[in-house]
């Protein structure tokens, strides 16, 4: 069955009509010295090397749409003894998020979707059951804030119905179409009923599916047409071309990471997370909307960039102040406490609670491979440090040593 065989097409030719976000956008030169700076962000980057917590890196900090600070660093493949260069590629995992929420973004600019519109508008078999035997209705803006009541497998126990069905988190199983992953997790009940209550989920996953309806397009075309390729962020994308170009991952382990194989897990939290790191470069497997794409750290900023100033009309000023806001609130400690979440990002609300120099407003989330990024909105900054460390560069001490030495404290 597919999940879109009653729904309609609306592919529009404006979306491969978007004139380029200006250059000036994010300087393209040598980062403004700042030497203070340098030698706080030196000092995280190197003592997270020296002491094996992480492979390799690259790092870059915008300040008021300058690049103030640079920095490829450690390896891109230890085993080689091949050194991280600036625009190697990351699997980029849950930095998908914020791209295809931009793309969700950018299709309701244009009318072309509406964020309550209800999901089976576009895929019409898309009807998981609630506990109570009901089918309630999930609306775009329920996924875009992981409120629909979807999950994660990870998140769950070994007898729960996403591993019985082999629910793909779109990290894993390669050569798995789309449908059928839709197919797995219509037919798994809800955690939760939507609006209810936050969890991290497959929301995003969905989300690839609604958008290839309402553009017309497949995602990878969808993403390219709405958001890379008006950025110009031309090394982000569903596969990889060249292969050489794309850093090794490691996942952590004592005494240093464990170079991943065909299939690998990294328990995170005593949740066993597996990946398959070749995942991207099997054609048949499905692009997924929540951890599917590869990129640099460049471009990663730049999409950064384009959130923090609505991107000089690349989105429309009512949907740019809407991504800026919490629209689940700081109970739901979705970073812990005092965060809340917006489309695709935590928010921070009471930076007191999260014991954070970040200022409030602060949108922030990462990357399971080992991703960290946030917007100061209130200071004007972008942060964007990737990594081919699984977990370390996602949630370990390397992501706060790096918010630190940005705002100087600690």
């Amino acid at each position: 069955m597919s999940f879109s065989e009653t729904a309609h097409h609306h592919a529009d030719v404006r979306l491969g009509f978007t004139p380029h976000v200006d250059d000036a956008l994010i300087a393209r030169t040598q980062p403004v010295p700042d030497a203070v700076l340098w030698a706080r962000m030196d000092r995280a980057i190197d003592l997270a090397i020296a002491e094996q917590r992480i492979v390799g890196t690259e790092v870059l900090v915008a300040r008021s749409g300058r690049i103030v600070y640079r920095r490829a660093a450690g390896l891109a493949d230890r085993e080689a003894a091949r050194p991280m260069k600036e625009d190697d590629l990351f699997l980029l995992a849950s930095i998908t998020k914020p791209i295809v929420s931009t793309a969700v973004m950018r299709l309701a600019d244009q009318g072309l979707l509406a964020f309550d519109d209800p999901v089976t508008r576009w895929l019409p078999g898309f009807l998981p059951y609630a506990a109570d035997g009901t089918q309630p209705v999930i609306t775009l803006q329920h996924l875009l804030t992981h409120t629909a009541g979807l999950s994660y497998g990870f998140f769950e126990t070994p007898d729960h119905p996403y591993h019985q069905l082999k629910v793909s988190s779109g990290l894993d199983q390669p050569g798995l179409g789309l449908d059928e992953n839709l197919r797995r997790l219509a037919a798994a009940p809800l955690s939760g009923m939507p609006g209810a209550g936050w969890r991290y989920s497959m929301a995003f996953d969905v989300l690839g599916g609604v958008i290839e309806e309402a553009s017309g397009l497949p995602l990878p075309q969808a993403v390219e047409a709405l958001v890379t390729g008006p950025l110009g962020m031309t090394h982000t994308s569903f596969n990889v071309a060249d292969r050489r170009r794309l850093a090794t991952p490691y996942g952590d382990a004592k005494p240093r990471p464990v170079r991943m194989g065909r299939e690998h897990t990294v328990m995170f939290n005593d949740m066993p997370i597996h990946f398959a790191p070749g995942r991207i470069s099997d054609p048949s497997s499905y692009p997924s909307g929540g951890a599917g794409m590869a990129g640099t750290a460049a471009d990663t900023l730049t999409l950064l960039e384009a959130l923090r100033t609505g991107g000089h009309g690349f989105l429309r000023r009512e949907t740019a102040a809407a991504a800026h806001q919490a629209h689940v609130g700081p109970q739901a400690q979705t970073k812990g406490p005092g965060w809340g979440y917006g489309r695709g990002w935590a928010v921070l609300v009471e930076p007191e609670a999260a014991q954070s120099p970040q200022s409030a407003g602060t949108l922030s989330w990462g990357g399971v491979y080992g991703h960290s990024w946030f917007i100061d909105p209130a200071r004007e900054l972008s942060v964007v440090a990737l990594t081919n460390t699984a977990i370390e560069g996602m949630t370990g001490r390397f992501t706060t040593d790096i918010r630190d030495a940005v705002y100087g404290a600690g």
